[in-house]
């Protein structure tokens, strides 16, 4: 599952453990998409950071056994490795995201080295790791080292109580492409005071107070849309499946991956978001964010590369 052309991803942010009861599950959003887009053919590089502890020790070995260049993986002998505590509740599961983990304590000098090493073709980040001023100084520089030379992609995953206006502002200054759910665009409108009776035009005055150049907004089970700074509007269905849904868990990271690819191998709009829609589903049929089993990516990039 190689490619001829492997474009290098940076991903900033979280790399951590869900615990359960019964076992623990290594994740965060840019860990998950780096892994999708490894088995996709491409060189992400995480730049994250993971305590000196036995659960950094596994996910290390998890990075490695993926066959993930793991040059931004930054060791913590002072703060532990991240942990999301899963409590089993009558409604559901309850995530407890703990403070002061190694993720918070990213190392600004050590992010911008890795950025002017490896040239990326685009740099991913979300709002999670910003919540502690290291980690988020961490990321500032390596927007001063990027300069605007290639596009970053906001991924929003709004977390209370791990987010606030100015975290989302600088974040959104800096992005030029989001990706959203429709649930978060209601939120991020309400808190900028953006003008619209629907989504589409919290959307554009979203766009247009940002000086973005694209938006996508995720629909779950409905399907997806983008709309970009032309005003053009692409959107694709749901799919229908008659195979149950296991999991929902990182579905929307499967997309996110997706939908890197298409961008930086240059696929229309709306066949990236119908195959970004497509891996997502499928992934929503198995148990778990990421496959245990490497041919679930054999079918999709064979497709692909048609």
């Amino acid at each position: 599952m190689t490619s001829i052309r492997s474009e290098t991803i940076i991903l900033f942010g979280e790399v951590l453990a869900d615990i359960f009861d019964d076992r623990r599950v290594f994740g965060g959003a840019p860990f998950n998409v780096a892994r999708h887009l490894k088995a996709l053919g491409l060189h992400p590089v995480l730049i994250s950071r993971i305590g000196n502890d036995e659960l950094g020790h596994e996910l290390l070995a998890q990075i490695k056994d993926a066959g993930m260049d793991d040059c931004g993986i930054q060791r913590d002998d002072l703060h532990p490795t991240g942990q999301v505590m899963v409590h089993l509740e009558d409604r559901g599961h309850r995530f407890e995201i703990l403070p002061e983990q190694a993720y918070d304590f990213i190392h600004a000098g050590m992010s911008h080295s890795i950025s002017l090493a490896t040239c990326p073709q685009l740099i991913y980040f979300g709002t999670l790791a910003q919540r502690n001023a290291i980690s988020a100084h961490a990321l500032v520089t390596l927007f001063l080292s990027n300069q605007g030379k290639v596009p970053c992609l906001l991924d929003i995953n709004l977390r209370k109580p791990w987010y606030d206006l100015h975290t989302l502002e600088y974040s959104l200054i800096h992005a030029n492409l989001i990706k959203i759910n429709q649930e978060e665009l209601d939120v991020l409108a309400l808190l900028f005071g953006l003008t619209g009776i629907n989504r589409e035009q919290k959307a554009a005055a979203l766009l247009k107070q940002f000086d973005l150049d694209s938006i996508l907004i995720t629909c779950g089970e409905e399907g997806a849309w983008q709309l970009d700074k032309d005003g053009k509007v692409s959107n694709i269905n749901g799919l229908i499946s008659s195979r149950p849904v296991m999991d929902t868990v990182g579905a929307g990271d499967g997309f996110a991956a997706v939908y890197i690819l298409g961008l930086l191998r240059k696929w229309p709009i709306k066949l990236t978001l119908s195959r970004a829609n497509a891996f997502a589903a499928a992934l929503c049929e198995i148990r778990g964010a990421i496959p245990d089993a490497s041919d679930f990516y054999e079918p999709f990039i064979a497709d692909w590369n048609r």
